[in-house]
């Protein structure tokens, strides 16, 4: 790997950086400490701030030159509300909230690239250093868009990354076009009308009416939907029912839809509410239909995915990039800014867990998981990665 010798021997700032914050997690637009740090940061090292953006976001500015050239890098800054499982120090000090996706290494790499980038400057244009609030369902990247991020950092391309656990350290993997799903969510009511449970044709059972379209609503993945075309339908909560011998007035479906396309999720979602509202009707019943759209497909664009893989190759060698990656059903708010911009999101390697402290959780270190913990040793590679985008896309002609 060619990482950058500053960066490697600012390592350990960067690891004291990145494990406080992991200490301190904050859930979505409650990120005023890690703002505060981040920000402070950014100030010691002579970078304008701008703070505000989606509530509690926080943008760098680090100019050189003279060319109206500009980028942004972004990385994200929310912690998850589950309980840690680790006991290591550096272990969450507050309860129901954990750094569990790694939003605090991704904070530290960046600042890790900006440190570097405002000291050394060897680019024409200007970088502008995202800090982004509220991505764990919050819709931040969304939020500081509406309050006028790329009108006060007009930029030509924007830049994400997310580590990713069970890919060796040192690898990268990438792919244009769908990269992640989309994330809708659903909750459908079903109202019959109850009864004594010894006489149920006094009624209107909405719990076989649920069990009806649940099972019907899968045909719509398998037979409605073009089998070339991907997406998950995923009923995750059945609610109904307070004792055994009544039944109820009414029976809920809640549960998540992805998909890589726009197209796909307006069949899906339009099926589902045609097969719900005949089905409930066949039974005298009735359906009460929600489906939230929350974040759309990240597609990744082609030129600038292009460059990335360039960039990538040169940190780490040809063999360690993954150019065409397997997309995931997962999904990520940066989908907000690549409608917004032309840009590219990448995955880092977290490696397999071997890199936790004593006192790791008994579990796995995946995403989403209690014994997570980002691994300490990506802090260089993505901060070399994070300048040399930067240096080589404004680079002086």
């Amino acid at each position: 790997m060619k990482l950058i010798d500053p960066i490697i021997q600012f390592h350990a700032e960067l690891q004291k950086i990145r494990r406080d914050i992991h200490a301190h997690p904050e859930l979505c637009y409650e990120e005023h400490r890690t703002s505060d740090v981040v920000a402070q940061k950014l100030q010691e090292w002579d970078i304008p701030v701008i703070r505000g953006l989606g509530g509690t976001g926080v943008v760098g500015i680090i100019k050189n030159g003279n060319s109206g050239r500009a980028i942004a890098l972004r990385a994200d800054i929310d912690a998850l509300p589950m309980q840690e499982t680790n006991t290591f120090p550096h272990a969450s000090k507050h309860e129901g909230k954990m750094h569990a996706c790694g939003h605090d290494g991704h904070t530290a790499m960046l600042l890790g690239a900006a440190h570097y980038l405002s000291q050394h400057r060897q680019f024409d244009g200007t970088v502008y250093v995202i800090f982004q609030p509220a991505e764990e369902g919050g819709g931040g990247a969304k939020r500081m868009i509406e309050d006028g991020l790329f009108e006060q950092c007009p930029v030509e391309a924007v830049f994400g990354m997310h580590n990713w656990p069970g890919v060796a350290v040192g690898t990268f993997g990438v792919t244009p076009g769908p990269m992640m799903a989309s994330s809708n969510e659903f909750e459908v009511t079903v109202k019959g009308k109850g009864s004594h449970a010894a006489q149920p044709h006094k009624s209107v059972d909405p719990i076989m009416v649920a069990v009806q379209i649940a099972q019907s609503w899968q045909t719509i993945i398998s037979r409605n939907k073009s089998p070339l075309d991907t997406a998950v339908l995923s009923i995750t909560q059945i609610h109904a029912g307070s004792a055994t011998n009544v039944i109820p007035d009414d029976a809920k479906l809640i549960g998540t839809v992805r998909g890589f396309t726009t197209e796909v999720i307006d069949l899906v979602e339009s099926r589902m509410r045609a097969v719900a509202e005949h089905t409930a009707a066949a039974f005298d019943a009735e359906v009460d239909f929600h489906f939230k759209r929350n974040y759309p497909p990240l597609i990744n664009h082609a030129k600038e995915t292009a460059f990335c893989v360039d960039v990538m190759r040169g940190v780490v060698g040809d063999a360690k990039v993954e150019a065409q990656v397997e997309p995931t059903m997962g999904a990520e708010d940066f989908a907000f800014m690549l409608q917004a911009k032309p840009g590219c999101y990448v995955f880092i390697g977290n490696g397999e867990g071997e890199h936790r402290d004593i006192g790791h959780g008994l579990g796995p270190c995946n995403l989403h998981n209690p014994s997570y913990d980002f691994n300490d040793d990506l802090l260089p590679i993505g901060a070399t990665y994070w300048v040399r985008l930067a240096e080589t896309y404004l680079a002086k002609t």
